[in-house]
């Protein structure tokens, strides 16, 4: 075996050795560097892209080759270099293109590039749909820099620390990372991913998804449209002429094609497009370069600038793909100034690949066994964009700091230091802050943290004043499980009582993305008769004390609760429990109000639930809930699978069912509810959702209040579950045991169509949605409301306009406060 091994190493050894390396530097005709050139063997699709100071670098086999080098405006050279098995350098000095003004016939006085647009556009679909399948490596590289930050922001320090590997102004590299990710591709859309290798500095497992930016489609995806749900125009999309202007810039000459240069700008503004140029050759009318940008003033959201440059080449005979392709940043906000650049390098193209039947399955991406154990070496040997000095010594030092970390976790001098550097505990801690502490030992570690004091007082007309100590205890050893246990205890001053209960999780240490965990809870608390928690302690202390309109309802109770949540790998999502409780009635004790002090408080028990009793009972109740979305894949690790969302709606079937005599119980009921829920982008037409679903009672012998079926109602300014809610509707007037119900939400957002072209709106990016929100249980339970708002006031606000048909109330208006847009919108409430 030894002796096997040492044949290998040897080969391996002389193959390196006898690998040429090629480098240099490319520049322009003042000497300037060109950042991300592209540098490919003739007659190959290999080659390799230069490095934002202009230099690159290729490993090679001894021979004669032909290197051509690119830039985008700049004219092509060829070299011709013979490799041996020492090192060589070949340096390029690159001219900007000559643009000559060809005569071309002018239609009625149009501008030349318009008929070249237009030919394009007819080419459009034929080029996106050119290839039934494909194969190609695709190097990527992601780069953040910091050129600045803040010391706080909204008054909350920035904490940063010596690892960050930032100077002392706040600059230097974030993130970094590089990986080589085989992409299979076949019609129609299947695609899988192979991460051969990837690296982050300081651990991690790196950006290893290539981004594809085709110009080709109508609608340009940038980020999986996470910079705006409506995606971008391409310029050559099939009604681009509605949006762009063009202007013929000249043409050139490469291996006996002409390419047509034209420069893209967008006929208005928040409108979602790019502006800068776009290459198009001669005759067969295909993309040869993009050099595209789009800012704020384009629909572009979170980041200011982003620019996107492609350089396309022939794989094949008529075949083009994209050779490389570098998507800039720059963002500015809250006083940081951040940078970036993705690049993508793609070489190895197979246009007929033959791939199995079952080659393409729900694996989308897979993780080699090997990805993160690399060597220098190898990474030397692969990549084809050099790295710079700073980005080798943030690797250094980064992944030095990490091991270190790693190495020292639970040495003596690591557990001493820690200890030693805790921030000490303190009144701000305890009663604004909140207050940490940790117990480290050799083997296990113990953290404490509580929760401040002074935003956990409450007010309510039961408990009066309320004191609410919440804390946790998270407890970390060597094993398969880690532990916390969540400590709740509440004090009321007017109804003199006390509270306490705990959750206990136990949780296995790896694959916490699953959240799988056993829970065992017990104790007395202070309960919702609506479980669903339709109101806030927060919100319902404001309109008591300033209106003296107390909307929440509450119970006691003694209970002990054992449940077990669980994501399978198949992507279903499963949760069983199964709950004790002996319910106390509690009643009012104050009625003390800032304001409106001759109002009549409503009573602790729902008013509208006046005939339906609510005395001392005991329930046992056993429930499930299974979710489900067909046509998951999955990301595939090496220790396990990840599942992915897909574009299927989620289907999702609940059961609760009350024992009696059990432990005393006193319920006897069968509970259910299916729902579907979805989201449907049509990019430009904007976004829908919607939730649908029926449900009932099977059996209600008998079923206390807490049990009934409730919609969760709203009687207060604002919302924020908008899927889940009805805006208006009283809190407990249509709750009921009935055999069957259905209800209905849905909601378009319309994400900028309609408000971008009037004034004022189209400037503060505020974007109109509507709706309605229904349900049906018989002839005289029955509610429909419709609304229409505005939402990404902020990025963060929406205010919704609603009114609302209900019987034995008419017709009511209101207006509703809430979360929605690019940063609202990705707040979710269960």
């Amino acid at each position: 075996m030894q002796k096997t091994l040492l044949v290998f190493f040897s080969l391996f050894i002389t193959v390196v050795s006898f690998a040429g390396k090629v480098s240099g530097l490319i520049t322009d005709d003042q000497g300037n560097p060109l950042a991300y050139a592209s540098v490919s063997i003739k007659g190959t699709t290999k080659g390799t892209t230069s490095n934002s100071a202009g230099r690159y670098s290729i490993n090679l086999s001894p021979g004669k080759y032909t290197l051509i080098c690119q830039h985008i405006g700049y004219g092509k050279s060829e070299k011709t270099i013979t490799v041996g098995a020492g090192d060589e350098t070949l340096d390029f000095k690159l001219s900007i293109q000559e643009l000559t003004l060809q005569e071309v016939v002018v239609k009625r006085g149009e501008d030349p590039a318009y008929e070249i647009i237009r030919n394009a556009i007819k080419k459009r679909s034929y080029y996106n749909e050119q290839v039934d399948s494909f194969s190609v490596n695709v190097y990527i590289k992601g780069l953040m820099r910091s050129k600045g930050m803040p010391n706080r922001v909204f008054g909350k320090k920035v904490e940063r620390d010596d690892s960050d590997g930032l100077d002392s102004a706040g600059q230097g590299i974030l993130f970094l990372s590089e990986s080589l990710t085989k992409v299979d591709y076949a019609k129609p859309g299947k695609l899988k991913l192979e991460v051969i290798s990837s690296r982050e500095s300081g651990g991690g497992y790196g950006l290893s998804f290539p981004f594809f930016i085709n110009f080709y489609q109508n609608n340009v995806s940038v980020f999986d449209n996470n910079l705006n749900p409506r995606g971008f125009i391409s310029p050559i999309a099939d009604g681009a002429l509605n949006y762009y202007r063009y202007k013929y810039e000249g043409s050139f000459v490469e291996d006996g094609v002409m390419i047509n240069t034209i420069r893209v700008t967008p006929k208005r503004k928040n409108e979602p497009l790019f502006t800068g140029t776009i290459q198009i050759s001669e005759d067969d009318w295909r993309i040869y370069s993009t050099d595209l940008f789009t800012t704020k003033d384009y629909s572009l959201e979170m980041l200011d600038t982003i620019r996107v440059t492609q350089l396309h080449s022939p794989v094949e005979k008529d075949i083009w793909k994209t050779k490389n392709q570098v998507a800039y940043i720059v963002f500015k906000q809250f006083g940081f100034h951040i940078t970036g650049n993705f690049v993508n390098v793609y070489s190895d193209y197979d246009i007929n690949p033959s791939f199995n039947k079952k080659h393409f399955g729900r694996v989308l991406m897979k993780y080699d066994t090997a990805f993160n154990k690399k060597d220098t070496v190898y990474w030397n040997m692969t990549r084809p964009v050099a790295l710079e000095n700073d980005e080798k010594q943030n690797f250094v030092f980064k992944d030095s700091v990490n091991q270190i970390w790693r190495d020292s976790l639970r040495s003596r001098r690591h557990i001493d230091s820690l200890r030693k550097n805790q921030k000490p505990v303190t009144v701000k801690g305890i009663f604004w802050s909140g207050q940490g502490r940790n117990f480290y030992g050799k083997r296990s570690t113990l953290s404490w943290h509580l929760n401040p004091l002074i935003p956990q007082v409450e007010y309510n007309t039961v408990e009066g004043v309320s004191v609410n100590v919440e804390q946790s205890f998270n407890y970390y050893r060597k094993g398969k499980y880690n532990y916390q246990l969540n400590w709740n205890t509440r004090y009321g001053f007017s109804n003199t009582h006390l509270n306490s209960y705990a959750d206990l999780y136990i949780r296995p240490k790896t694959m916490g993305y699953r959240n799988r965990y056993l829970k065992l809870s017990g104790g007395k608390r202070l309960s919702q008769f609506n479980q669903d928690n339709p109101i806030n302690p927060l919100t319902n202390a404001a309109y008591t004390l300033l209106d003296k309109k107390n909307y929440m309802k509450l119970y006691e109770n003694w209970f002990g609760r054992v449940e077990y949540n669980n994501k399978l790998e198949s992507g279903l999502r499963l949760n069983v429990h199964l709950t004790y409780e002996d319910r106390l009635p509690l009643q009012n004790t104050t009625d003390y109000s800032f304001f409106n002090k001759d109002a009549v408080l409503l009573p602790n028990h729902p008013y509208e639930l006046a005939g339906l009793p609510f005395d001392r009972n005991q329930a046992v109740v056993a429930g499930a809930s299974v979710i489900w979305q067909p046509g998951q894949r999955y990301i595939e690790y090496p220790w396990g699978k990840m599942p992915l969302s897909s574009d299927a709606p989620e289907f999702e079937l609940q059961y609760a069912k009350g024992i009696k005599k059990v432990f005393g119980s006193d319920a006897d009921f069968d509970k259910w509810k299916f729902s579907v829920t979805d989201k449907m982008n049509f990019k430009m037409g904007g976004e829908f959702k919607y939730k649908i679903g029926v449900g009932g009672f099977l059996n209600s012998n008998n079923v206390a209040i807490p049990d009934l079926q409730h919609f969760n109602g709203n009687q207060t300014f604002y919302n924020i579950n908008y899927l889940n809610s009805f805006q208006l509707a009283p809190y407990y007037r249509y709750s009921n045991a009935e055999k069957f119900y259905a209800f209905g939400h849905a909601e378009h957002h319309f994400n900028g169509l309609l408000t971008n072209k009037i004034p004022l709106f189209n400037k503060l990016k505020w974007y109109l949605v509507g709706g309605a929100n229904t349900f049906y249980v018989n002839s005289d339970n029955y509610y429909v409301e419709v609304f229409a708002g505005l939402e990404n006031i902020f990025k963060l606000f929406r205010v919704d306009f609603v009114n609302a048909i209900q019987p034995g109330l008419g017709n009511k208006f209101g207006v509703r406060v809430g979360l929605g847009g690019l940063i609202g919108g990705k707040v979710s409430f269960k």
